[in-house]
């Protein structure tokens, strides 16, 4: 086929603790496995042309999860599906496949979902305080950097955050839902609640979990 194609797929489950590297690994013997043949890259060592966009932190579940390939022969892209599903693990469920649409540099804002518990009632103050934090003109946290000499280098999160979408405490829970900057530069959601819970300690959650809901294009439609 003359265009590369992308399958959209969830994860979750036990799912959530397989690494970016072996999600790989994960879907080339997958491919392997229900007899479909992808494109290989050239030169010496050919390898399956397999590339997942932006890479979902471990531990954390999605909902819209993207990986391109190229698609030679051994079922249709309708068929796809149901033979990937079939060869996968629990927690990676394919969802479609299409053919390739808009480039990587175009996926720019990605929506989080955030659940806190607290072992005491705090989470309408935890809320509040989320609130006043990324309402800052400036807050500055350390992230990791390959490039820092130290391993760490400072950003200010608040440019990176483009929308607090809400923030709904229930008993001892408190449920957000942000709106990120995917990348260049991106902000992933633990790096900032590691900032908050610096910040203010007394809100350290006895549980958390990260859900991502949905990715999107410079137009803020879903991208695909």
């Amino acid at each position: 086929m003359a265009n590369d194609q992308r399958i959209l797929f969830s994860k979750s489950g036990t799912a959530k603790y397989i690494s970016h590297l072996d999600l790989i690994h994960t879907m080339e013997r997958a491919f392997l496995r229900a007899g479909i043949a992808i494109r290989h890259t050239e030169g010496f060592h050919p390898h399956p042309y397999v590339s997942i966009p932006l890479p979902l932190s471990l531990g954390f579940s999605s909902d819209c999860e993207i990986l391109e390939f190229g698609l030679v022969s051994g079922c249709t892209m309708e068929e796809l599906p149901d033979r990937m599903n079939a060869a996968l693990p629990a927690g990676i469920h394919v969802l479609r496949c299409y053919d390739g649409g808009l480039p990587f540099r175009k996926l720019t804002s990605v929506r989080y979902e955030i659940m806190l518990e607290f072992a005491e009632p705090v989470a309408e103050a935890a809320g509040q305080a989320f609130q006043e934090l990324t309402s800052r003109e400036r807050f500055v946290v350390q992230k990791r950097s390959k490039k820092a000499k130290s391993g760490f280098t400072e950003v200010d999160v608040i440019p990176l955050v483009e929308a607090v979408e809400e923030s709904r405490p229930d008993g001892n829970l408190l449920f957000l839902t942000l709106l990120l900057k995917a990348q260049n530069p991106g902000l992933n959601p633990d790096v900032l609640m590691k900032g908050f819970l610096k910040e203010y300690p007394d809100f350290s959650p006895i549980y958390s979990a990260y859900h991502r809901k949905e990715i999107f294009d410079d137009n803020q439609q879903p991208y695909r």
